[in-house]
């Protein structure tokens, strides 16, 4: 038994040596046919899909139903952006963990040596094994989790076309949220079960109460009829609702 082990990474799946932990606990029939994989599962593991595709963040996410402003696609794709980078961040505390618990097994993997100890040995050959094939499923993460976040950093600047304000999200909603109450107006039936229509016309109705014709064009007003605090847009937005 090797005193040392390997560091995994994504062509070591394809090595002979790598496979022997797998094969070992395999019947020979089994046995043969993963080694006969071997590339093939090198292969499959470099290119799985771990978080979401381009083609998924523009049709799925960022539907025109749910977003149907260049505004609200922004703004969506601001969130999600945070929220992968967060992720990013955690995963980042779990990699230096990670490395220091490494650096433990190694340490205790030489204690046993120089004590003569095979069981142990064989033991903390298995743990780190185990550990660095956790590690560099950990590592493909990250590194997944930075593709999206490039990828959303472009869409970002796509979607920036200097008609809306990029620094506060309420300043587009009313706007955003009057075609999209629309759209799921329009969505209903007569088989639409009441809750439905309820979380569709409901805020629709809302929407049309508070706005107000101003000088400036539509507003939000608030709810005690005070000075409006969010401009709609051109008055046709909400009249075109009322039809």
């Amino acid at each position: 038994m090797s005193k040392k082990s390997k560091k995994h990474d994504v062509s070591l799946i394809a090595a002979t040596d790598d496979l022997k932990p797998i094969l070992s606990e395999l019947n020979p029939e089994d046995s043969k046919a993963v080694y006969e994989l071997r590339d093939e599962l090198a292969d499959n593991w470099k290119k799985k899909q771990l978080f979401r595709t381009e083609t998924e963040m523009r049709i799925s996410v960022l539907n025109d139903a749910k977003h149907p402003t260049n505004a609200s696609k922004y703004w969506q794709s601001v969130r999600e952006m945070s929220s992968m980078f967060d992720s990013l961040i955690g995963l980042s505390f779990d990699l230096r963990r990670h490395k220091l618990r490494e650096k433990e097994l190694h340490t205790e993997m030489e204690t046993a040596i120089e004590d003569g100890n095979d069981f142990e040995v064989e033991k903390l050959q298995i743990d780190l094994d185990e550990h660095q094939w956790g590690g560099a499923n950990m590592k493909q993460t990250a590194e997944d989790r930075v593709r999206e976040l490039k990828l959303w950093s472009r869409i970002k600047k796509e979607l920036d076309d200097e008609t809306f304000d990029t620094k506060s999200v309420n300043e587009h909603q009313a706007v955003s949220y009057a075609h999209r109450l629309e759209n799921r107006v329009r969505a209903l039936s007569e088989h639409s079960e009441p809750s439905e229509v309820i979380n569709a016309a409901g805020p629709l109705e809302t929407l049309k109460r508070l706005s107000t014709e101003t000088e400036d064009g539509l507003k939000l007003k608030g709810f005690d009829g005070s000075t409006p605090q969010n401009q709609l847009g051109a008055g046709e937005e909400v009249k075109k609702l009322d039809k």
